[in-house]
């Protein structure tokens, strides 16, 4: 009787360390198949979340907010928490847009079979667009002498002109299709990408108050 309990507490132990073997050989596949996280990760993380909130309030104050958060948290990384490199970087966008327009309209004079009225505007809003690549550039200009200003609020003034300026001629392009009849294909490509240009814009216009507040 006592040999056949010591041979069961044998065969009890055997596969208790059995168990145990198989249960730390789990546990180890499972922390390699985990992925290492460093601190530095987890800084970088927490820090991309603070300039996304950042941008995030920022767009809050903005014509269009979704649009304007849409644009710019991308360059989060960039723009990291500075109201100045924020609007710089709404410039760059705003710009690349209006380039992008003006390509976009370019394309039409390609086109056959268009009227005189579409010619009219095609050539109209050609010439708008170009003065208002113009005046966001002269307002990036008049951004590059901001830091460290004295006179700060006149630079914001004066960028805020040339900025209303653009706004002025991207309405005056689609004012133009008031009472007009247009094909589809030059509504697709003036009327949207010029409203969506104007937004960026409008948002532009309305962040200027994050820099006005700082100076």
């Amino acid at each position: 009787m006592e040999a056949a309990a010591r041979s069961w507490r044998r065969s009890s132990s055997s596969h208790s360390l059995f168990q145990f073997f198989i249960f730390s050989l789990a546990i180890l596949l499972l922390m390699l198949n985990v992925p290492h996280v460093s601190a530095s990760e987890i800084t970088n993380k927490a820090s991309r979340k603070t300039y996304k909130s950042f941008i995030k309030k920022a767009c809050n104050s903005a014509t269009y907010p979704s649009d304007c958060y849409k644009s710019l948290s991308k360059y989060a990384s960039s723009i990291k928490t500075d109201p100045e490199k924020l609007y710089r970087v709404s410039l760059f966008v705003t710009i690349k847009a209006a380039r992008k327009t003006s390509f976009s309209i370019s394309t039409l004079w390609r086109l056959k079979g268009l009227s005189r009225t579409e010619r009219a505007i095609v050539r109209d809003c050609a010439s708008t667009i170009s003065y208002a690549i113009d005046e966001m550039k002269q307002s990036l200009t008049v951004m590059a002498n901001i830091q460290g200003a004295d006179h700060k609020s006149e630079l914001i003034e004066n960028i805020r002109t040339w900025v209303a300026a653009a706004l002025t001629d991207e309405g005056t392009c689609t004012d133009e299709f008031d009472g007009q009849k247009v094909s589809y294909e030059v509504n697709k490509n003036i009327k949207k990408t010029v409203l969506n240009l104007s937004k960026l814009t409008s948002n532009c216009l309305a962040l200027l108050n994050t820099l006005s507040n700082r100076s």
